[in-house]
Formats: C-alpha cells, sequence, structure tokens
C-alpha cells in the first residue's frame, strides 16, 4: 500500500473542518442574491417600488425568500418553490431565446437551481433562526 492511500488530501481536511462555517457563508450569499434578483424586480434599486402583475409577485417571491434563506427560515420550502420558479422562468423566458444558456442569458437561473438543489439537501445548516427558535427545521 502507498502512502498516498494513508493520508487526506489537504483540501478535504479543511472543507471537512469548516464544513458548517463554509456552508453558512454559501447560504447567506445565495440568500443575499436571490433577495437582491427580487429587489430589482421590484424596483428598489431605481427607487420606484412597483410590485405589479406577474413580475411583481415574482420579485416579492424572491426577496421574501431571499431573507428566509439568509435568516435560516423554510430554507427547503424556499429552495423548492425557486426551483420551481426558476424552470419555469427557464422555460418559458430563457428557452425562446435559444438552447445554449449562455447564450439565452440563462446560465443565472441554473445556477439559482443548482444553488437551491443544495439548499433542500442540506436544509438551513448548523445555524439559522430556524434552529434557534423551534430546535429543528419545520420542513
Amino acid at each position: 500500500m502507498s502512502l498516498f492511500h494513508k493520508t487526506q488530501p489537504l483540501f478535504s481536511k479543511v472543507a471537512q473542518k469548516h464544513q458548517q462555517c463554509l456552508y453558512l457563508v454559501f447560504r447567506i450569499l445565495v440568500g443575499l442574491l436571490f433577495l437582491e434578483h427580487g429587489a430589482q424586480k421590484l424596483g428598489l434599486f431605481d427607487g420606484i417600488f412597483s410590485a405589479q402583475g406577474l413580475m411583481g409577485l415574482i420579485g416579492v417571491c424572491e426577496l421574501v425568500g431571499g431573507i428566509a434563506i439568509v435568516l435560516g427560515i423554510l430554507c427547503r420550502l424556499v429552495a423548492v418553490l425557486g426551483t420551481v420558479e426558476l424552470i419555469g422562468a427557464y422555460v418559458t423566458v430563457h428557452m425562446g431565446m435559444g438552447m445554449l444558456p449562455i447564450m439565452n442569458k440563462g446560465e443565472l437561473a441554473l445556477l439559482y437551481i443548482a444553488c437551491f438543489a443544495i439548499l433542500f439537501t442540506y436544509g438551513a445548516g448548523k445555524w439559522s433562526l430556524e434552529k434557534e427558535v423551534l430546535e429543528k427545521e419545520l420542513f
């Protein structure tokens, strides 16, 4: 047996040691970016709030969902609902402009879907408001 089979790779040790912290950073970044996506749809960056029609509803859902992810509240539920929303957006908006995500500007929607798959798998993680208050995850 060689020496390489007895030792664990450096990055694997670091990742395992800091797994909870890294996941917290991931969850917060995804949540912040998702809420910004919603805030943009609502016109909050332009100073003109508008929550009219379907885009307004989607903007509110993304804003509230992003806040929930950042705080660690109902992360799995938000991930499922966000995935459904983004699949719908990809199929109805992006695929109409071509099949390749980089060409139809749908790569962000697909990245969010991948992130939501991770959030669905791991939930809120060790540090979340939901676990702090309820001592468990509801969904």
